[in-house]
């Protein structure tokens, strides 16, 4: 599933440069979550983060987005939850079609708040709210107004045992988030996000403020989750992304250059470009 073909000859330690042709839309045999299609994003200041992306998401898999720094991989993240709407001037173009519904996320006649319960998002450093680890879970319940006790109980728990983190923290459920351990701030987000019963959950490398222990614990979870839920993460970590992706992106200057099963990319890519990468030509 070669992408972009036009890249240049890249000789050793330099980068190559890129046109923006349309890229092609990749066909995988995997039942689809979403489709990213016809992509475009503006920044506020006129930039332009990504160009044309085409990109299937399949259902209930891992799809990671890989590429060098300021490739466009969180933008691209970021706009599944529609997150850049919190900044005014922002634009996109194209769409991500939520399949079966077949809606357009970036359509303007969407609750971006609602779409954020729908499509939940874990950042890169854990980032639990100044409340006790029952109300960091409730939360997006709460937003949504509900009120029945019995029931956010229930949905705590199941967001608490969803994300590994229940037999840890049942017994003091009034605590501070805060009070946790780095690797369990960050389940405790990841049940926070659970709790509304998201259809997507996005990562942004969730593990790169973590150690080696709890970073092995994120990944069996992500493998876990994936039976209930679909997964796209940002990661830095070939090795992560070899060890938990069922689908890899490699994008690079605002583009997908290549998109394939991991095995494939990692294995035997495509596009040279994506070899040049991965051996560490560039990048």
């Amino acid at each position: 599933m070669g992408m972009i073909t036009d890249s240049s000859t890249v000789s050793s330690g330099s980068a190559p440069q890129l046109a923006h042709p349309p890229t092609p839309v990749p066909r995988i045999s995997d039942p689809l979550k979403a489709q990213v299609e016809s992509f475009n994003f503006f920044y506020a200041n006129g930039f332009q983060a990504l160009h044309g992306i085409n990109m299937p998401i399949a259902d209930n898999q891992v799809t990671a987005l890989i590429g060098p720094s300021g490739c466009g991989k969180s933008t691209l993240l970021r706009s599944f939850n529609r997150m850049h709407d919190l900044y005014s001037k922002n634009r996109y173009e194209g769409r991500i079609i939520l399949l079966p519904e077949n809606i357009n996320l970036i359509g303007p006649e969407l609750d971006p708040i609602e779409i954020r319960m729908r499509v939940s998002m874990v950042f890169q450093k854990p980032n639990p709210f100044p409340k006790s680890i029952y109300e960091n879970v409730a939360f997006g319940l709460r937003v949504r107004g509900e009120t029945n006790k019995r029931y956010i109980d229930e949905r705590v728990e199941k967001a608490l045992r969803g994300a590994a983190l229940w037999d840890e923290v049942k017994d003091n459920l009034d605590k501070s988030g805060f009070a946790l351990s780095g690797g369990q701030q960050q389940r405790l987000c990841i049940a926070r996000a659970l709790a509304t019963d998201p259809e997507i959950l996005l990562f942004d490398e969730p593990t790169a403020a973590l150690d080696p222990i709890s970073t092995a614990k994120i990944e069996d979870l992500v493998v876990e989750l994936k039976k209930t839920v679909t997964i796209i993460i940002v990661t830095h970590n070939m090795q992560q992304a070899a060890r938990i992706a069922d689908y890899t992106a490699f994008m690079y200057l605002g583009q997908l250059v290549e998109f394939d099963q991991t095995n494939q990319i990692f294995t035997n890519p495509s596009n040279p470009m994506t070899e040049q990468y991965l051996t560490g030509r560039f990048g």
